[in-house]
């Protein structure tokens, strides 16, 4: 975990953009269900002012959040961005290169609009093969190390592999799994508001 040595002032965080694919835009799930949602739940019950902003879209590539991305900075205005992005790159076996320069470019651009990032890895499915799967997690790791970023190794960290945590698709978690998944953000993210954890 790579933590940026100067988090955001709880009193200027007003505004989380999440920006990612189905795993955060809730695929599969009922609507609130999804685990930016019970974020914002988090926030209401400790009477924080901070808006959530889910502008994830499922299928979603780097490239394709990379065409939106300003957009939807003008559109939240965020403090902080949580960047999940780049599983589906993987998925469709697209140039890690490009993932990792669009990632780049991303990271380049929240910063440049006074927003801080959250980078969020992920991990391929093992039939992937060990080589191709170690060399798409490291650009996480890379991008983290040079950018200094708060990072989250893995979304899905402690889902295990109980068949209540994912749908029958194998890759995407259930509603079963979403608090897991927020809390595996929040472990992260908290610190960058600012506040003392309760």
């Amino acid at each position: 975990m790579f933590i940026a040595s100067s988090p955001a002032h709880a009193a200027g965080v007003r505004s989380i953009l999440v920006f990612g694919d189905s795993l955060s835009a809730g695929h599969g799930l009922e609507q609130g269900q999804e685990w930016p949602a019970l974020l914002q739940q988090r926030f209401n019950d400790r009477q924080q002012t901070i808006q959530v902003h889910n502008h994830s879209i499922s299928g979603e590539t780097t490239s394709g959040g990379l065409a939106r991305l300003a957009q939807s900075l003008r559109l939240s205005q965020p403090d902080i961005v949580i960047l999940e992005l780049g599983a589906n790159d993987g998925l469709r076996g697209l140039s890690i290169r490009a993932m990792q320069q669009n990632l780049q470019q991303m990271i380049d651009l929240i910063l440049q609009n006074q927003a801080k990032v959250l980078l969020v890895g992920m991990h391929l499915p093992i039939n992937y093969g060990q080589a191709y799967t170690k060399l798409f997690h490291n650009q996480f790791v890379k991008l983290a190390e040079k950018n200094s970023l708060v990072f989250l190794p893995f979304l899905m960290d402690k889902l295990g592999i109980g068949l209540d945590m994912y749908q029958a698709d194998g890759l995407h978690p259930t509603a079963a799994a979403q608090p897991q998944i927020m809390e595996n953000v929040w472990q992260v993210l908290e610190p960058m508001l600012g506040v003392p954890v309760l």
